[in-house]
């Protein structure tokens, strides 16, 4: 996250309570009122899904992207997205609830089922569309734990096609592997052209996370997985787009870390739900 956005986020947090029970209200609320800084003015708030928590009892969580301007100076601003989950009660809103008892917070227990809309064909990199079980991830080819869970994963799908469908969306984690960028690029070249097994691959480059030296990188993928990559391919609008794309998606699913992973529309934060559907486990 830039300074931009933490800057907005902290300002996000200030607020502990005020009317709101509606939708429209807590859009009304997050533009107006929630942020008291001149240097950033709201422009937009998307409800992204709204759940009714069993406890504490009455409370609404909603879950909102926030589109914001932050002036850097007289005549430049920066324009930043920031996912928030606002709760809601009666006329109140507080940023977060903490169990008290466990000291958790709620906050980090929840994220939004994701839009129906992320099942499209050019995400669906192992197993069957119409398969019982849909996994979707967000992964970065550099995260360690990426490198753990996501290509097992990928092999398990392959193996019950019919059981699991596997939507993969890229989500480089460029201020702690800035090479992702150029891995995840070469990723989306060979994503487009179908072949799975190589995007897979991928996660076992072993490279310096600050190497930004396009050639080298390309070099070491080229001779390590038996392809032929140009930097004009992995530079084109096309694979930016898609690119954009995911990360746009990740936004609006509140995305903000590797792996994330859903189940059928639900967020598994133990990134091992999918291993009970497996035949025999």
């Amino acid at each position: 996250m830039s300074s931009m956005s933490k800057l907005l986020s902290t300002a996000l947090l200030a607020t502990v309570a005020v009317s709101a029970t509606t939708q429209d209200e807590i859009k009304d609320y997050v533009k107006h009122h929630m942020v008291n800084n001149p240097q950033i003015e709201v422009t937009s708030v998307d409800i992204i899904g709204k759940r009714e928590l069993e406890k504490p009892a009455g409370w609404s969580a909603f879950f909102v992207n926030i589109h914001a301007e932050i002036k850097r100076s007289k005549t430049e601003k920066d324009r930043v997205t920031v996912p928030d989950t606002i709760f809601a009660k009666d006329g109140f809103a507080v940023p977060t609830i903490i169990d008290m008892k466990t000291g958790k917070d709620l906050k980090s227990q929840l994220k939004p089922d994701l839009d129906p809309n992320i099942y499209d064909d050019k995400h669906l990199i192992a197993g069957d569309k119409d398969a019982k079980h849909k996994l979707v991830v967000f992964s970065d080819p550099q995260c360690p734990f990426c490198k753990e869970i996501v290509p097992n994963m990928y092999k398990i799908v392959k193996e019950y096609p019919k059981r699991f469908a596997l939507y993969y969306y890229h989500m480089p984690l460029l201020r702690l592997h800035p090479v992702s960028d150029i891995i995840t690029r070469a990723m989306l070249v060979e994503q487009k052209r179908k072949n799975f097994d190589k995007v897979i691959d991928m996660y076992s480059l072993k490279i310096e996370a600050n190497e930004l030296n396009v050639t080298k990188v390309l070099n070491r993928i080229n001779s390590e997985f038996n392809l032929k990559l140009t930097e004009a391919e992995i530079d084109s609008k096309e694979i930016a787009e898609e690119l954009r794309h995911d990360r746009d998606v990740a936004t609006k699913a509140m995305v903000s870390g590797t792996p994330t992973i859903f189940i059928d529309g639900k967020w598994d934060r133990s990134k091992k739900e999918y291993k009970k559907y497996i035949p025999n486990r």
